[in-house]
């Protein structure tokens, strides 16, 4: 067995006071930096989400629709099982087989889906065809409860950043598209 002499140890040594404040002063300019890009990221993942939640609620309806053979529809809601004909999405929605083809919620008629409010600082509008309803037909159109064609797009906004649209198509298809409009 080997023993270690005190003398053949290395010296170990420390960092200086010196070092590291250098070291906590180039981290907080490093976080510095990040933070506000951080923020950016957050805020823009929280908008896509959100497009991403009312697109694949078209899908949901589109295919619902399809599949049952019946009209759904698709309206935003207080957070309820009532349809609320405000223009604004982001207080949530309901998707809904409209048996009677009103664009109400009746007794009797099955709510498929409801979707929460949209997170605190994002809004969600739709131009005039989509204000109060989508109403996809059995063969996967999107059309209104009179029967003319229904497209058009809803747009999420938050304050400062660029919007995103949800664009329903003629055929009924919902995609998602960046905007070059900054949301007031």
């Amino acid at each position: 067995m080997q023993r270690n002499d005190p003398g053949d140890r290395e010296r170990i040594r420390g960092a200086s006071l010196m070092e590291l404040l250098v070291a906590l002063v180039l981290g907080s300019l490093l976080l510095g930096l990040a933070a506000p890009a951080w923020n950016e990221w957050i805020a823009t993942s929280e908008l896509m989400n959100e497009a991403q939640h009312l697109a694949g609620s078209l899908h949901r309806a589109r295919a619902e629709a399809i599949n049952s053979g019946l009209r759904v529809n698709m309206c935003p809601s207080g957070g309820g099982r009532t349809c609320v004909p405000t223009g604004t999405w982001d207080h949530g929605w309901i998707l809904f087989i409209d048996a009677n083809g009103d664009g109400q919620v009746n007794e009797g008629e099955r709510v498929l889906w409801t979707e929460e409010a949209a997170p605190p600082g994002i809004s969600t509008t739709a131009n005039a065809p989509l204000k109060r309803y989508v109403s996809y037909t059995s063969l996967g159109h999107a059309r209104l409860l009179d029967g003319a064609l229904q497209m058009g797009t809803f747009t999420l906004c938050r304050r400062g950043r660029s919007a995103v649209e949800v664009v329903l198509a003629h055929s009924g298809r919902a995609r998602i598209a960046r905007s070059t409009a900054v949301c007031p």
